[in-house]
């Protein structure tokens, strides 16, 4: 039997507990469900030095970047911050530089799911289209579902639950999505270090 896939979500904000870093455990559960190992690094887990180019990276950022170096596929979250994504998530994207020497660089053959949040709807899809960007400049496969979540209005119940049936099944899909590309191309990889060309 084939090991899970493994899937790490990152990102959110300093402050433990925030939406997005809510939002991102959802779609971890979901992978969960779906057979996955999951891991998440959000909220003061991010509290990274700031990257300067061939400086160790310290503990913090290089368990960030072991787990990420093991995944299968990634769920990148940022709030959206003045038209862009936070310069916490940014930070901590730019550590992945250590990974650019790997045999998978940064996060080349990896499926990327990219969820943004915002007080609005501008603020999310600005940020959704930069870390779509960022995946892009990475060499990640962002999922054909993105997600840009409006976080203006309630986004829980009190018992921790999602309050709109809609983007529930929003991080339904965008899980299985997730989930189902890691697969796919992990068993390419296989078949591709098989074959007898």
């Amino acid at each position: 039997m084939a090991a899970p896939v493994r899937i790490v979500g990152l990102g959110g904000t300093l402050r433990a507990g925030s939406g997005t870093e809510r939002l991102v455990a959802q779609v971890l559960d979901r992978a969960a469900a779906l057979g996955a190992q999951v891991e998440q690094i959000t909220g003061p887990m991010l509290a990274l030095p700031l990257y300067a180019y061939g400086d160790p990276p310290g503990e913090a950022a290089e368990h960030m970047i072991e787990a990420l170096r093991r995944a299968d596929g990634i769920v990148l979250a940022s709030p959206g911050y003045h038209g862009s994504i936070s310069g916490l998530v940014k930070n901590a994207l730019d550590h992945v530089e250590a990974m650019s020497r790997d045999p998978a660089p940064y996060f080349d053959g990896r499926a990327v799911l990219c969820l943004a949040t915002g007080g609005g709807s501008q603020g999310a899809n600005a940020a959704l289209t930069t870390l779509r960007s960022i995946t892009h400049a990475l060499r990640g496969w962002p999922t054909p579902l993105g997600l840009a979540v409006n976080t203006a209005g309630p986004l829980f119940d009190e018992a921790g639950a999602l309050v709109d049936p809609a983007l529930a099944a929003q991080l339904d899909l965008a899980a299985a999505q997730l989930v189902g590309f890691a697969r796919q191309t992990r068993a390419s990889a296989g078949d591709a270090m098989t074959c007898d060309f």
